[in-house]
C-alpha cells in the first residue's frame, strides 16, 4: 500500500526520521551553499598490504562536523596474495558502499512513499580479471568490469512498487553514481 498524502505518514517510518530528511532538503533548496559537502577519509599503512581508514569528521550545512564516534575500517589482501587477511580487500569495501548506500536509499524512499519494509537484504558480485591489476595485460581494466547487486525486499507494497523504490534509490545513489560515472580523481604526493 502506498500513502500518497504525506500527513499520513508516521515520523519515522523504516528507522529513518522522514521529516527530518525533507526539512534538510528543503533547506538545501532554499540555501544551495548549505548543501556542499567535503567527505573525509584518513587511511594509514599498517604493514605489507593492510592500512587501516578512520572517518571522525567532515563538512557540511556550512560549517565543520564531526561523527558521534570515529568509524575505522581494515582493508588487506588474502592470504592468496602473499598478505594476511586482515580486512576485506579495497576493491570488497566498494562493494560494501554500493550495498549500503543503495539499502539506505531503499528505506528512505519507502519511508517517503509510506511503505513499511519488512526485509531488505542483497548480495553482491563483482567480476574481475586480476591480469590487469597485475600488469599482466595493458587490455584488461584494473577494476570491476561487472558489478551484479541482487535485491530481496519485502514490505507492505506490491511487488511492481518495491522495485521502484529500488528503481528510485538506485537513481539517487551517490556510490552507484560514482561507480558508474567517471569523476576527477586528483591525486597529490607529499614525501
Amino acid at each position: 500500500m502506498t500513502v500518497t498524502d504525506t500527513t499520513t505518514i508516521p515520523a519515522n517510518l523504516n528507522g529513518v526520521a522522514i521529516d527530518a530528511i525533507r526539512e534538510g532538503r528543503q533547506a538545501m533548496t532554499d540555501a544551495p551553499a548549505a548543501a556542499q559537502f567535503v567527505w573525509r577519509a584518513r587511511n594509514r599503512w599498517v604493514n605489507g598490504t593492510h592500512s587501516t581508514t578512520s572517518f571522525e569528521d567532515f563538512y557540511g550545512a556550512g560549517e565543520e562536523q564531526s561523527h558521534k564516534r570515529v568509524f575505522q575500517l581494515d582493508a588487506d589482501h588474502p592470504e592468496l596474495f602473499a598478505a594476511e587477511d586482515n580486512g576485506p580487500t579495497p576493491i570488497e569495501l566498494v562493494l560494501h558502499a554500493l550495498a549500503s548506500c543503495l539499502t539506505a536509499g531503499i528505506a528512505s524512499v519507502a519511508a517517503n512513499r509510506g511503505i513499511r519494509l519488512t526485509e531488505v537484504t542483497s548480495i553482491l558480485e563483482g567480476d574481475m580479471d586480476m591480469r590487469g591489476i597485475l600488469g599482466i595485460d595493458r587490455g584488461v581494466r584494473n577494476g570491476y568490469s561487472t558489478i551484479r547487486v541482487s535485491f530481496d525486499v519485502k514490505g507492505d507494497a506490491d511487488p511492481a512498487d518495491l522495485r521502484k523504490i529500488v528503481a528510485q534509490s538506485t537513481a539517487r545513489s551517490a556510490v552507484y553514481d560514482v561507480v558508474t560515472g567517471a569523476v576527477d580523481v586528483q591525486i597529490s604526493v607529499t614525501a
